[in-house]
């Protein structure tokens, strides 16, 4: 093995800064590097019991865990005998952490604040700072995957927003954005390097811009990019929040051939009052409006979403309310959240949903998107579509939909016939 093994878990931005940190440290042959999310119970859940599985495969490397559930709730790790160090989202960026004795940062008094036992060696086991007081973000500016398809470039970090269910806040900081300049710059280099698509991400993407000189929008940076990497072929954005879709964002979208016809939202209910107590700043009107006008402008393009199933105080009728908007926004790709209780978050002491129903609200909701999915994939047969191969003869159409084409080269977008489709993926031939 050549540099370190990481395992990512959550978001694509965690996959892109994992990236990042696989180039930070890769001479370290004998580290793995577990890289959390927070998002859930279920997401920390995961991480530890990532932990203990690659100790037990690899029980003579080191293992370091960083990411939101690191920075949010270090002493959880620190006190895992499979764990080496534990690395805070701004700590996992300086090349120093991944040294086997790195410059102290903290040291016991840190630990104290932790609520840490202070034992020896402890010292050089935590490295967390407050993710508060960052004020920049994207130094490392992700160089993208090896497989020399998409690319993933973080634009911005953080979240200025407080939703009442939402702890990631505390593990990313305040929203900050990466200069236009700079981005340009890192996507022409990508484009140079044999990348045919770039992914924008970030914790809160349609934030972008207002920490910056002349506050632009992140409409003028799809516009900038656009018009200063002629040569990339495919641009994508990651989740987005519908209320922030600006003007000249929405232009793009709708009729822009190079920016994908494909827009994941962050929804997260259907129901006006579930909204109000999570604290979004969008009603159940304004996101079917927002796919309406966009679907009106762009008939083709794929609407994705995030719902939370069972949000305390949730009724009968606020869950129905969530499915009905499925239909009504056409949800063809949706990520179902089960209601987590987060320690620390406003929605952890609302009235709670009893589990089962909340498991129950989940299911439905997830069989609801199912059922959309297979409906818009059987309408995709016997249409042409430009798919990305990324590996394996498996990629993505334009739309986002899977394709896999035998035989076709990894890399490079091919011009495909839907012929059929399986499960939850379409089966291509070169036209």
């Amino acid at each position: 093995m050549s540099g370190p093994e990481v395992i990512t878990l959550g978001c694509r931005l965690n996959a892109a800064e994992s990236e990042a940190m696989r180039a930070l440290a890769a001479d370290a042959d004998d580290l793995v590097i577990i890289n959390s999310c927070a998002v859930t119970n279920e997401a920390v859940r995961q991480t530890r019991q990532a932990i203990r599985k690659a100790k037990r495969a690899r029980p003579g490397a080191r293992v370091f865990v960083t990411g939101c559930a690191a920075q949010v709730e270090p002493e959880t790790f620190a006190r895992m005998p499979e764990v080496d160090r534990v690395l805070g989202n701004r700590e996992k960026f300086d090349p120093t952490s991944f040294r086997r004795r790195p410059e102290s940062q903290g040291g016991r008094a840190e630990l104290f604040r932790l609520g840490i036992p202070a034992f020896a060696g402890m010292t050089d086991r935590v490295r967390v700072s407050d993710i508060m007081a960052v004020r920049e973000t994207a130094p490392h500016l992700v160089a993208g995957f090896s497989e020399r398809a998409r690319a993933f470039v973080e634009v911005q970090n953080g979240c200025d927003h407080r939703c009442t269910f939402c702890i990631i806040p505390y593990g990313r900081g305040n929203s900050r954005s990466v200069p236009a300049g700079l981005v340009v710059e890192r996507i022409k280099a990508l484009a140079g390097e044999g990348f045919c698509e770039v992914v924008l991400t970030g914790v809160d993407v349609t934030s972008y811009g207002p920490d910056l000189p002349g506050a632009p929008t992140l409409g003028q940076l799809v516009e900038r990019i656009l018009k200063h990497v002629p040569e990339l072929p495919r641009l994508r954005l990651s989740s987005l929040d519908c209320i922030e879709l600006d003007e000249r964002l929405f232009e793009l979208a709708a009729h822009e051939p190079r920016f994908m016809p494909h827009l994941h939202m962050s929804f997260q209910a259907g129901d006006d009052l579930v909204l109000k107590r999570m604290k979004r700043r969008h009603s159940r009107a304004q996101a079917v409006e927002t796919v309406a006008r966009l679907k009106a402008a762009r008939p083709g393009i794929a609407i994705g979403a995030d719902l939370i199933a069972g949000f305390p105080t949730e009724s009968d009728a606020a869950h129905e309310n969530s499915l009905r908007l499925i239909d009504e926004c056409d949800i063809v790709m949706g990520h179902i959240f089960p209601f987590s209780q987060k320690r620390g978050t406003p929605a952890a002491r609302m009235p709670q949903v009893p589990p089962p129903i909340v498991k129950a609200r989940a299911r439905r909701l997830r069989e609801a998107c199912a059922r959309r999915k297979a409906a818009w994939l059987a309408g995709l047969v016997g249409t042409r579509q430009r798919v990305l191969v990324e590996k394996d003869g498996r990629g993505h159409a334009e739309n986002f939909a899977p394709v896999r084409i035998d035989r076709a080269p990894d890399g490079e977008i091919v011009e495909a016939v839907v012929t059929a489709f399986e499960g939850d993926m379409l089966i291509g031939a070169p036209a």
